[in-house]
C-alpha cells in the first residue's frame, strides 16, 4: 500500500528535531556534526542568527505580492549580486531545477532573436545532474534519471564529461550552448580543469554560442570563491545558482549578461513564488554574511585544510579510501569496495553526516562556517569507523 507521501526517497530511518551551527539534533537528543548541510544548501550552518532575524523581521511585514509589483528587496540582491559576479542581470527562482530551466530558454531566445531559430540544442556532460524536470534528466542524460519518463525533450547531446574533442565534434549547424558543473557534485565531485573550461570558453566564442555553467551545487562560496568558475578566469553567460544562496530558504536564480538575456523581454518568463519578500530578504542576508571581507578566505583556508586532512586519511586508510576528491569545502572519497549507501548508515549512527555521490563517492558538503575543531571531529569518527570496519567487516549494499 502506497504511503501518504510519495515513496520516492530511500529515506535513512532518521529524524531531526532542531540545528545549531554545525550540529542537527535528533528525535532522541543525539548530536550529529553536519557535512551534507541539506544537500550543500545551509551554507551558514543551522539557525545561523543572523539569517533568523531576517526572516521574523520580514515574516512581521511582508510574505509575498505579485511580479506585477516592484519588490525593493529583490532590486537590492540583484544589484548586489551582480556587483560581486560577471552578471548583469538575473532572474530569481525557488529552486535550481527552475534556475536551469530559465537558463535552457535563454539560450534558445538569444538566438530565435538572432535570427537562428534552428540554434537550439545544448552540449551537456554525462554523469552531470540539472534538477528533476524532464529538460534537466534530459540534459543530464543518465539511465537512472530518465528510465521510464520517456519521451524526453529534445535538444541535448550528451558527450564523456571533460572530453573536448567529443564537444567539437558535437557542434553543428543546431548547437546554440554548451553547459557544464563546473564542479560536478551528484556526478561523484569531479572538477573541470582550468584548462579545460577556458577551452570551452574558446569553443564557444569560436562558434558563437553561450557557456552555461551549472553553479547549483559549487557555488555560492563552497570553493572559497563566490563562484567555483572564478578560479579558472573564464567569463560565462549564464549561470545558474540556488542551494546556498538562500541558506535554507528555497530561493534560485539564473544569472547572466546582458548580451546573452537580450532575448528575455516583458512575458518570456515568469513564476508565482520567484523572488518574492521573505526569500529576497533571506538572499540579502546570507550575503551580508558572505560578502564580508574575511569570509570567503576563511572558507578557502578551511576547504584546503579539509582536503589536506582527507589525503592524510586516504595515506591511513588506503584499503578503503582509492582517492581524495574536490575544491575546497566540496570533497568526496572514492571507495569503491565500500557500499555508500551503509557506509552513510553507519556514519550517522556514529554521529556523523556524510552523502553519496556517484562513482561510489562519499560526498561531503559541510557548512561554510567550519572550523578546525569539525575537521578534527570527522577525522576521528572516520578513523574510528574504518578501523571498525577493518576487524568486523565493511558495509556493503
Amino acid at each position: 500500500m502506497i504511503t501518504p507521501l510519495l515513496p520516492t526517497y530511500a529515506r535513512i530511518p532518521v529524524a531531526f528535531e532542531r540545528g545549531e551551527g554545525m550540529y542537527l539534533y535528533d528525535a532522541n537528543g543525539k548530536k550529529h556534526l553536519d557535512f551534507y548541510s541539506g544537500i550543500g544548501v545551509m551554507c551558514l550552518g543551522h539557525c545561523h542568527p543572523t539569517l533568523v532575524n531576517a526572516v521574523r523581521e520580514q515574516a512581521g511585514k511582508l510574505w509575498h505580492v505579485a511580479n506585477t509589483y516592484r519588490i525593493p528587496e529583490g532590486d537590492r540582491l540583484a544589484e548586489r549580486l551582480a556587483a560581486a559576479s560577471f552578471a548583469d542581470t538575473m532572474f530569481f527562482t525557488n529552486s535550481g531545477a527552475e534556475a536551469i530551466e530559465c537558463a535552457i530558454k535563454m539560450v534558445r531566445k538569444y538566438h530565435y532573436d538572432k535570427g537562428q531559430k534552428g540554434k537550439y540544442r545544448l552540449i551537456t556532460m554525462s554523469n552531470a545532474f540539472h534538477g528533476r524536470t524532464l529538460a534537466g534528466i534530459a540534459a543530464a542524460g543518465q539511465e537512472k534519471l530518465t528510465k521510464g519518463f520517456e519521451p524526453l525533450p529534445d535538444g541535448f547531446d550528451v558527450v564523456p564529461f571533460g572530453d573536448i574533442e567529443a564537444v567539437k565534434a558535437k557542434i553543428g549547424p543546431e548547437t546554440g550552448g554548451i553547459m557544464v558543473e563546473p564542479i560536478q557534485g551528484e556526478g561523484g565531485i569531479r572538477p573541470l580543469s582550468k584548462e579545460k573550461m577556458q577551452a570551452l570558453r574558446d569553443l564557444c566564442d569560436e562558434n558563437g554560442l553561450l557557456l552555461v555553467l551549472d553553479e547549483i551545487q559549487c557555488g555560492m562560496g563552497r570553493t572559497g570563491k563566490l563562484f567555483a568558475h572564478e578560479w579558472s578566469d573564464v567569463k560565462p553567460d549564464i549561470v545558474t545558482a540556488a542551494k546556498g544562496i538562500g541558506g535554507g530558504f528555497p530561493l534560485g536564480a539564473c544569472l547572466a549578461t546582458e548580451d546573452a538575456a537580450s532575448g528575455m523581454t516583458v512575458g518570456t518568463h515568469g513564476s508565482t513564488y520567484g523572488g518574492n519578500p521573505l526569500a529576497m530578504a533571506v538572499g540579502n542576508a546570507v550575503l551580508d554574511e558572505m560578502l564580508k571581507p574575511e569570509f570567503l578566505p576563511r572558507v578557502k583556508d578551511m576547504g584546503d585544510l579539509l582536503q589536506a586532512r582527507l589525503g592524510a586519511l586516504q595515506q591511513r586508510h588506503g584499503d578503503f579510501i582509492q582517492e581524495v576528491r574536490g575544491v575546497g569545502l566540496m570533497a568526496g572519497l572514492r571507495m569503491p569496495d565500500v557500499g555508500t549507501r551503509s557506509a552513510v548508515i553507519d556514519f550517522v549512527e556514529r554521529g556523523f553526516l556524510p552523502a553519496v555521490a556517484g562513482d561510489q563517492v562519499l560526498r561531503m558538503l559541510p557548512p561554510l562556517i567550519i572550523d578546525e575543531s569539525h575537521i578534527d571531529e570527522a577525522m576521528e569518527i572516520f578513523d574510528a569507523a574504518f578501523d571498525d570496519w577493518r576487524k568486523n567487516g565493511t558495509p556493503t549494499g
